[in-house]
């Protein structure tokens, strides 16, 4: 009866400390299922309120996130309960088949209570090292756990960003890289590598001392109206001797609400850098003298509106006495352009007698010397070396072309040149669909009552395309690049702050070209609101509702109503949003007339300013550039053309297309049935044409068919020179008017020649290895191209036959 009483003793003393301990692990063990649950219903709640308080993780994302984060949590719930379990299936009371341990346990030396608590902790752990089966599945719980845990962090990590940069899709086929830099597809064009940019001053041109005055300037327009107008602005300034105060670009004056950072010219381009470029050839400064700023508020100086037409002896006759007079002059500038013609009217505006020295062509048309062509070379360098965007779009700019090169390959870029306006000069609405044929209609409509178009206000669409007075489709362009050679994972970049006829006319680009992107993919929204700046809140337009009636007017209503009884009035209509208005959709289907823009489409507007400067920057720096719409004829200047001409000046010998419209429309007529099957003979003649573009060929032919339009456009040869006389190289070419096209242009200086030698023997034995890597590539190419082609001709040739075995009228 000794152990009994023993037994009674060590309760006795248990019975104090471990009591809270006993009850709640009983508790966990009865309740285990329930623990779980609502671990696992807590680690989902916490998860889904973390993911979802940040913006930019996607949907799916953050449901992964929430499983993950659940299932960790139960993981270590059920970990957690094995181990609880266990340590109660070891402290239940024996049974009799377990006497052999009730007698060792029984037999250990009795003492007080703590003593039995570490006897049986000691056993526990004892047993708990045997019990490999436990603990196993507890240790595996804990490490799932663990695992889970560091899964979500890693996928939390690479998720989840300010920025998700666009990835390229890769081709095993056509691997991207700078192996596959093709000398045919990517240059430089041999025979324009003897063009260097040089646009310094030839001869003694001194900053005139004496000023006649001061000339303030407000442009309207677009982007490339803009870039214009200032270089016609800067050369009107020197032909004046007037001092030039900053111009202000009314696109970004009048909206409202615009970022105070940058306002008017600051809004494009950076001031101080515009101002110090300049001051070797016209005095520029950023406002009036104050005396003179009352005067300007009162409109007391006289203003004047030249046309893109005007020509430089208006100036010196009509603008320069009245300059004199008021000491200030105003000059409206909304044509894209206040001087456009040609040299030999500035020589005989300023000098005379000066006719005597201009020499005389084949044909008796004068031709500028060289001393006078420095007006010319003054527009070159506002064009290329003074107008340089503000520090905010070249950095965002920069940025844009480092992730176009990310993968180590060339980039194209590509205007399509879909401007509504453009087309409705020419005339091209039908080539659109529905409700786009309608707008283009309803602008040519406008533009003949503006008297800007001298035309009937329908007419061929299709003859105009054939003519080429109408853009190129993506869907041809992309067609010319394919028989071109180009892989389709040619990186594309797509420029243009508009393109009419939104992404369903882009759909076949995309399909032949994976790679089409644009600064939407490249740039992020917090990226492009940056370059935007602060701007301050549009007052919300929201439809208010129709003021209550009094009582009284409710009655007089009743009493000056018809006859009774008399059916209901309607339910009033759904009121009509803001967003519902914006754009074309807002009034086309309702009125006949296009309301005025609102606020948000001024505001807008700007904006495109700033889109067009960056896709300018990026079609510069390209390796490659097509255009869809140049040299159009509307006497307007366009972005195609001056990214060509910017492009010429700055690298004569970079892959440039110049296009003949007329030509490619007529070879894609021939093919029409089979563009996407083309001949090898249709293929070779895409690609002499293309290819005599590049060079020396399509060289001439844009001097002598934009040059005469905008001299931005093709800047030679006043603005550059050669390097070296080849005998391969022509002579002096002149077009049909006697005007110098190409051949006259002057050697460069002695610093500029060692400076490029030393250049190209720094790069002469990696790029003999790229050459001869790329010529192994471009035949490999051309035999896969010819193969294709007449596998595509047996192909076409057996469906033909098909389908007259199907088409037997005798069946």
């Amino acid at each position: 009866m000794q152990p009994e009483r023993g037994e009674r003793r060590v309760t006795k003393g248990m019975a104090g400390s471990p009591s809270s301990f006993e009850s709640i692990r009983s508790w966990v063990v009865e309740h285990k299922l329930r623990t779980v649950g609502c671990l696992w219903l807590s680690g989902i709640g916490s998860s889904i309120a973390y993911n979802w308080s940040r913006p930019n993780m996607k949907t799916s994302v953050k449901i992964i996130h929430a499983r993950l984060h659940a299932q960790a949590l139960t993981l270590a719930a059920l970990a957690g309960a094995a181990v609880v379990e266990y340590y109660d299936h070891q402290s239940k009371p024996r049974s009799n088949g377990d006497a052999g341990s009730g007698s060792r346990r029984r037999s250990q030396p009795r003492g007080d209570g703590q003593g039995v608590v570490e006897g049986l902790k000691c056993e526990l752990c004892f047993k708990m090292c045997h019990k490999s089966k436990i603990k196993l599945a507890a240790l595996v719980g804990i490490t799932l756990s663990v695992l889970s845990l560091f899964v979500h962090l890693f996928v939390a990590n690479y998720s989840v960003g300010d920025f998700i940069q666009y990835k390229l899709r890769e081709d095993y086929l056509y691997p991207v890289g700078h192996k596959l830099r093709h000398r045919r597809l990517w240059g430089p064009v041999s025979s324009l590598e003897v063009l260097q940019p040089y646009a310094k001053p030839r001869s003694f041109y001194p900053v005139p001392g004496q000023q006649n005055g001061f000339i303030y300037a407000k442009i309207s327009g677009g982007f490339e109206k803009i870039r214009s107008s200032i270089c016609d602005l800067v050369a009107i300034a020197r032909l004046l001797n007037a001092t030039l105060v900053i111009p202000e670009i009314q696109q970004s004056v009048r909206s409202k609400g615009i970022s105070p950072k940058f306002r008017s010219f600051s809004y494009l381009y950076d001031e101080e850098q515009f101002i110090a470029s300049l001051s070797d050839d016209v005095i520029v400064v950023k406002s009036l003298p104050k005396d003179l700023k009352e005067a300007r508020k009162k409109t007391k100086f006289p203003t004047v509106s030249p046309k893109a037409s005007t020509s430089p002896s208006f100036y010196t006759r009509e603008v320069l006495p009245k300059l004199k007079q008021s000491k200030v002059m105003r000059i409206l500038v909304s044509d894209g352009g206040c001087l456009q013609k040609r040299n030999e009217e500035i020589i005989k505006s300023i000098l005379p007698d000066a006719t005597s020295n201009i020499s005389t062509s084949r044909n008796g048309t004068p031709i500028l010397p060289s001393n006078m062509d420095e007006y010319q070379r003054l527009r070159c360098r506002v064009a290329f070396h003074a107008l340089q965007f503000r520090s905010e779009i070249q950095a965002l700019g920069n940025q844009m072309v480092e992730r176009l090169r990310g993968t180590g390959g060339p980039y194209l870029s590509y205007h399509p040149g879909f401007v509504r306006d453009t087309l409705a000069f020419h005339g091209c609405a039908e080539l659109f669909q529905d409700v786009h044929t309608e707008l283009i209609q309803y602008t040519r409509k406008q533009l003949i009552k503006q008297g800007t178009v001298d035309e009937d206000l329908v007419v061929d669409s299709f003859a105009r395309k054939t003519n080429g007075s109408c853009p190129l489709i993506p869907e041809e362009v992309g067609l010319l690049l394919r028989a071109m050679g180009y892989p389709p994972n040619t990186i594309i970049y797509l420029a243009g702050s508009e393109t009419f006829g939104g992404q369903r006319i882009l759909v076949p680009l995309r399909a032949m070209y994976t790679n089409l992107v644009d600064r939407t993919s490249l740039c992020t929204k917090k990226e492009l609101s940056n370059l935007i700046g602060p701007e301050y809140p549009l007052p919300s337009n929201l439809p208010q509702p129709p003021p209550v009636k009094s009582e009284k007017q409710l009655i007089e209503e009743w009493k000056k109503a018809g006859p009774r009884p008399r059916p209901l009035p309607p339910p009033p209509a759904r009121p009509f949003y803001q967003h519902e208005k914006e754009g074309w959709y807002g009034w086309i289907a309702e009125t006949d007339t296009e309301p005025d823009p609102s606020s948000m489409d001024i505001r807008k507007q700007a904006h495109r300013l700033l889109w067009d400067a960056l896709d300018y920057y990026v079609s510069v720096e390209a390796d490659a550039f097509f255009p869809g719409f140049n040299n159009d004829g509307s006497g307007w200047p366009d972005f195609s053309s001056l990214v060509m001409g910017h492009r010429s000046y700055q690298t004569a010998s970079g892959v440039t297309y110049r296009p003949n419209r007329k030509t490619l429309v007529g070879l894609l007529s021939s093919m029409h049935d089979n563009l996407y099957h083309p001949t090898h003979n249709w293929t070779v003649l895409v690609r002499d044409h293309l290819n005599k573009s590049l060079g020396v060929d399509g060289f001439i032919a844009e001097a002598e068919s934009s040059k005469t339009a905008s001299f931005l456009s093709h800047p030679f040869p006043e603005c550059s020179c050669r390097t070296s006389k080849s005998s391969d190289t022509p002579g002096h070419v002149m077009s049909r008017s006697g005007k110098l096209l190409y051949g006259n242009e002057e050697e460069c200086p002695e610093w500029m020649v060692r400076g490029l030698a030393m250049a190209s023997q720094k790069a002469t034995g990696a790029k003999d290895e790229d050459v001869e890597e790329g010529e192994l590539l471009e035949d490999d190419n051309e035999t896969d191209g010819q193969s294709d082609s007449d596998n595509g001709n047996r192909s076409d040739t057996n469906r033909s036959m098909e389908q007259d075995e199907e088409m037997d009228p005798d069946d």
